[in-house]
């Protein structure tokens, strides 16, 4: 297998197929903060970028180095992940259903939560080192560039989409987003044990 175009367009549409559930969160974390600065919007499109394209890495490592240590770990990667994003989830609820009457309130992202956000949507990324195993170091590290490029601008536009709507939805939007984030989380456990 070598760098040629169909390398580039495989791994783009695969990024793509990665990036769906960092997308949604994107959008969750742009509903419920719809007056963030764009530094912190570069930045979760980053943390994303970089667990979407660290995930791969490791598994193709797993499978030239550790192939039966990551066997035996890959059945609990749908559990993990459901267990993160229920977790975020249900807080961004509770902190939402928590605020006191009128009053609009919107929940800040920190960093330890986005670090969360970036490992539950991209652990099951570790399966894709098994479908990426034939490639070479180089290319396996072009292609998770590539799914870095690729989530981080499929982030921002998740961002951005969650932040117009979190002004029109105002108080209602932290109660949405945490919705999402469990919805994702389930659908993510369903796919990965079904």
């Amino acid at each position: 297998m070598s760098l040629d175009f169909m390398f580039f367009i495989n791994t783009i549409l695969l990024g793509v197929g990665l990036a769906m559930d960092a997308f949604s969160v994107s959008l969750a974390n742009g509903l419920s903060e719809p007056l963030m600065r764009k530094r912190k919007l570069f930045a979760i499109a980053g943390v994303f970028g970089f667990f979407q394209a660290l995930m791969p890495l490791v598994g193709w490592a797993c499978v030239h180095l550790f192939l039966s240590f990551f066997s035996s770990f890959q059945k609990y990667i749908p559990w993990i992940a459901l267990a993160l994003l229920l977790y975020i989830g249900g807080n961004m609820i509770f902190e939402a259903r928590k605020g006191s009457g009128e009053e609009e309130k919107t929940a800040k992202l920190g960093f330890a939560t986005l670090l969360m956000q970036g490992i539950a949507t991209s652990i099951d990324a570790l399966s894709v080192g098994f479908t990426i195993s034939d490639y070479n170091p180089i290319m396996a590290l072009f292609a998770a560039i590539i799914i870095a490029v690729v989530t981080f601008i499929i982030c921002i536009a998740g961002v951005i989409i969650g932040k117009k709507f979190g002004t029109k939805l105002s108080g209602k939007a932290n109660i949405l987003g945490g919705l999402i984030l469990i919805a994702i989380g389930i659908e993510i456990f369903i796919t990965g044990v079904f």
